[in-house]
């Protein structure tokens, strides 16, 4: 069975809206042999027909919630727990919203998940670590933040044993290149270059990202991103040694990206 994502339904013409709305009515006749067909609306007036004659043809409807804002993240996951039946500690909710911001539905799969694997009632922080080192993106923000803080050894040690256990050394490359960004865009607000508004990151992780700026300059920030874009290839090279560029460039973080 495949599935089909469709963006911007709102913008389709009659044509592909009678097509979507045949393609519907057969597929709820024959659910077996249908495949699967997502449909993405941005939401007000424009379209709306289209998703009323989709509902009423059998498909399914889901309303997911605008989060954009940092304080809606946080809210949605406090929401998620109640819906549980459950409470979530305030920070414990922040670190999941500082981990994944961005993606709604691995937030509620991560939320869901907390509350069917553990019984803690509230969720604690402690808890919510110990779950999220199973995660790619968590154990490349780990690696990371022992970089940022110069343990190149522990960070070093850390990313191996992530890889010696199945961890894609890709996951662990697109953490490392986020922390980065989100570096640069700190350097940025601290300069002036840009607003924290326009920097378009939580407001948490900017004012942690801000902390660890001690020592660095625009070269070293430049310099860490150029390393990890080439780890980036050797991971999608045949022959490339990804590990070896990963610990590259983690050394050159720790370093905080100054020459050899």
């Amino acid at each position: 069975m495949s599935v089909v994502k469709l963006l911007n339904v709102q913008n389709a013409d009659e044509k592909l809206a009678d097509a979507l709305v045949d393609y519907c009515k057969q597929a709820c006749a024959d659910p077996a042999g249908s495949s699967v067909v997502v449909c993405q609306h941005e939401g007000g007036v424009k379209g709306k027909r289209l998703i009323d004659q989709l509902v009423k043809a059998g498909a399914g409807k889901e309303e997911v919630p605008d989060l954009k804002r940092a304080d809606a993240q946080l809210n949605f996951v406090l929401q998620r727990f109640d819906r549980n039946g459950r409470r979530v500690d305030p920070m414990a909710a922040q670190q999941l919203v500082s981990v994944l911001a961005g993606k709604t539905g691995e937030l509620a799969a991560m939320c869901d998940q907390l509350c069917f694997d553990f019984d803690d009632n509230p969720m604690g922080l402690n808890r919510v670590n110990q779950y999220l080192t199973a995660n790619p993106q968590v154990t490349g923000f780990n690696v990371a933040d022992k970089a940022m803080e110069g343990r190149a050894a522990d960070a070093i040690v850390m990313m191996r044993s992530a890889v010696e256990q199945g961890i894609d050394p890709i996951a662990l490359i697109g953490a490392l290149a986020m922390k980065l960004r989100t570096m640069a865009k700190a350097s940025a607000v601290k300069a002036g270059t840009i607003s924290q508004a326009e920097a378009k990151t939580n407001p948490w992780v900017l004012k942690n990202a801000m902390r660890q700026l001690s020592g660095w300059t625009s070269e070293g920030l430049g310099r860490c991103i150029r390393t990890l874009a080439w780890a980036d290839e050797q991971s999608k090279t045949n022959g490339g040694d990804p590990v070896y560029a990963l610990e590259q460039s983690i050394m050159l973080i720790a370093g905080k990206g100054r020459a050899s």
